[in-house]
């Protein structure tokens, strides 16, 4: 069945190096077209890979979550739980590092194999060993590429055993079994594709473990299958009949790369797609007008967020990061750009996961912003330039952060470019300014944290890539707390550590 993700609500953050915007990512319109297949306008082309143990990105999140199961899954009915998928009971040993997964009987992957906890065990060491930007959600549990076979390991057909270094909350151990990097692959499948590699120093394994072909190619069992991904063009899923849960009623599911608002809502208005994603609040007053099309919208903790990287010596200084804080026009963006779309929020955890924190201190002040940037011995400004994914609201956003800054003497240059081209810059550290967007791995406070506020090696060949990593931010108090909230058991001394933090980052 499809996950409701119609209405993307996002939060305009800004904090410390890695500053976040955010905003309601569009909510979508509805049509009609034929009664078995449901076709949507979206803008796809964020999309990298659809290897889940490679894909990082929010619209192939949304694919994998339709094409592949998990051990576990997020309980939509109660958040502050998981439920299981393929999973039909789990155990915590005494110590609390073993966990031990029963796999529901007769399971088969959309190929007609069955699936086994050997099948769970080849899903995770693949992605320890491929070692591609999700692998940390599972390596920081103390797994590596030598002992992954140990540590993530079929007792027998039915039994898969997961072992952790620490005696974390249980929640956040689940909680992360839920990211798609925890996708269970057709293990028969994949070996069938896998592609004969020499070992080098910085990858000592002779095949790829099929990452080449599944980077199109599918080997899942969700209620969906991938049947093809051309890049900035289309994404087709279609009903997978072999599915264990209840059959999707659609037969197919077609994702067309459309980036413009107005040709969403020109698309929409024709017929020729049922569901506009990414509409702008001129289209969705549009919308509203037409008696033939319906809108809806549910909240989404996703943000649009600002990047400086740290390795400019502009952007290192924090009188810098403040300064630009208060270079964004707040009042202007919410009452147009993200009007009936979104909302202010300036911390990292969004409403609802623990540890929230609903305070907004800044505004757009270009005098204080002044005043810092003198400080910072930058009182005639510099140039920088942003890199861009060129499609709304991100490029709107962009050129009101340009006109703002603009008043303060920094001149700004946008560089545009698809999702593909800005994020392949971005992972690599090579950027000025980034403005991306960013949803939780796993509904868990740790998720947000660990990424805007973790950065245990900020070298280049630092293997923990997070957000303060790509952004080559070095915060080694900030790692501590981080940590320490994450060993913390008990919910409300936890949230109280979260909030501790978001203030913190706040004031960096």
């Amino acid at each position: 069945m499809m996950m409701e993700k119609f209405a993307l609500r996002s939060r305009f953050l800004l904090a410390g190096a890695a500053m976040s915007a955010l905003l309601l990512a569009g909510a979508p319109a509805l049509a009609v077209t034929p009664a078995d297949t449901l076709v949507e306008g979206f803008a796809i082309d964020d999309i990298i890979s659809m290897d889940p143990g490679e894909a990082f990105e929010l619209s192939t999140a949304e694919v994998t979550g339709n094409t592949y199961d998990l051990l576990v899954r997020l309980d939509l009915s109660d958040t502050s739980k998981v439920k299981g998928d393929l999973a039909e009971s789990w155990t915590v040993s005494d110590d609390g590092l073993t966990y031990t997964f029963k796999l529901k009987p007769g399971l088969k992957f959309a190929s007609g194999n069955p699936i086994t906890a050997a099948d769970v065990a080849y899903s995770f060491e693949r992605a320890i060993k491929l070692d591609k930007s999700p692998a940390f959600i599972i390596g920081q549990f103390g797994i590596n590429g030598d002992n992954v076979t140990e540590k993530a390991k079929a007792v027998d057909d039915t039994t898969f055993q997961f072992t952790v270094d620490k005696a974390y909350a249980p929640s956040f151990v689940l909680n992360c079994l839920s990211a798609t990097v925890a996708s269970v692959v057709d293990s028969k499948l994949v070996k069938e594709h896998a592609a004969a590699v020499t070992p080098s120093d910085d990858y000592k394994f002779d095949n790829d473990f099929g990452n080449a072909w599944l980077k199109t190619g599918y080997a899942g069992s969700g209620a969906f299958k991938l049947r093809e991904w051309r890049a900035n063009e289309v994404v087709v899923m279609e009903r997978n009949d072999n599915y264990h849960g209840e059959k999707a009623k659609l037969a197919r599911v077609i994702y067309r790369n459309m980036k413009e608002s107005s040709g969403q809502r020109l698309a929409l208005e024709a017929g020729d797609i049922d569901v506009a994603r990414n509409l702008e609040p001129n289209d969705l007053d549009a919308i509203a007008k037409n008696a033939d099309l319906t809108t809806t919208s549910a909240p989404k903790g996703t943000v649009f967020y600002i990047s400086l990287n740290q390795k400019n010596p502009n952007l290192a200084k924090p009188e810098v990061r403040q300064a630009f804080k208060y270079l964004v026009d707040y009042d202007a963006l919410s009452s147009t750009i993200l009007k009936g779309i979104g909302e202010i929020h300036q911390t990292f955890l969004p409403k609802g996961v623990l540890g929230e924190l609903d305070e907004n201190p800044f505004k757009f002040d270009l005098a204080k912003a002044k005043e810092l940037l003198a400080k910072a011995g930058l009182a005639d400004g510099f140039s920088v330039t942003m890199d861009v994914r060129n499609t709304q609201p991100v490029t709107g956003m962009a050129e009101s952060f340009q006109q703002t800054l603009g008043q303060a003497g920094v001149k700004l240059e946008i560089i545009p470019g698809d999702g593909k081209q800005t994020l392949t810059k971005y992972r690599a550290r090579n950027h000025d300014i980034y403005i991306g967007q960013w949803g939780q791995d796993y509904f868990d406070p740790n998720s947000n944290a660990q990424t805007f506020a973790s950065n245990p090696d900020n070298s280049d060949e630092g293997k923990t890539k997070t957000l303060a990593w790509r952004n080559a931010w070095d915060i080694p108090d900030l790692n501590k707390q981080t940590e320490a909230a994450l060993l913390e058991k008990d919910p409300t001394k936890r949230a109280a550590m979260y909030q501790d933090l978001q203030r913190k980052i706040l004031e960096t």
